[in-house]
């Protein structure tokens, strides 16, 4: 069987200052996670009590790629899995940004200047959803944050490269890109032009 590329992100039931600080993101919950197989061509959302069955799409997970989440989503989602994320090869595209830019770039930043495409909401909205029960929307916005990484990811692996635009400069900057590969963790995976 080939291994599956799963693109993946998550919400969460609390935020930083609830838990203390940034320290322990492990501690924060999770309320949604929403993912994208290759191998099956679908998109999956699963509330905190359906992790269980994204931990058997793990097991068949030969690369994970997702924004931000060596620093976020897999420090949060372990907890929840028996699989040591560490050792599942990933893909963070926010840490190639930082190697190269030199400083964070938001996933709205990129879609924007790349694809013309923004996301629907943010992090603290989805939050405010969860907390109001309104848990179609925290689905719907885990999705959509999804498909803008697989769309970003699948540019920037066709072409070579992603644009953002930098608080320095109105122009949008290019970032070269090589995702035509698996990587390994410590692999910057972008630089800047």
């Amino acid at each position: 069987m080939v291994k599956d590329t799963v693109i993946f992100d998550l919400e969460t039931k609390k935020e930083f200052a609830e838990i203390g600080g940034r320290d322990h993101p492990e501690l924060l919950g999770v309320s949604m996670l929403c993912a994208y197989s290759y191998n099956d061509d679908k998109f999956s959302a699963f509330e905190e009590g359906e992790l269980k069955e994204f931990e058997k799409m793990l097991k068949n997970t030969g690369l994970l790629i997702g924004f931000n989440i060596r620093g976020f989503d897999l420090p949060v989602l372990q907890p929840y899995v028996g699989v040591d994320l560490k050792k599942i090869n990933s893909l963070d595209m926010m840490d190639g940004v930082v190697n190269s830019a030199g400083f964070r770039v938001s996933l709205d930043n990129l879609a924007k200047t790349t694809l013309g495409v923004a996301k629907s909401a943010d992090g603290l909205q989805a939050l405010e959803w969860f907390r109001q029960g309104r848990i179609q929307e925290v689905k719907d916005y885990c999705l959509k944050d999804v498909e803008v990484t697989k769309k970003l990811y699948e540019f920037g692996k066709k072409n070579g490269h992603i644009k953002f635009v930098s608080r320095y400069s109105p122009e949008p900057a290019i970032l070269k890109v090589d995702w035509s590969m698996r990587v390994a963790d410590d692999d910057p995976q972008l630089s800047l032009i």
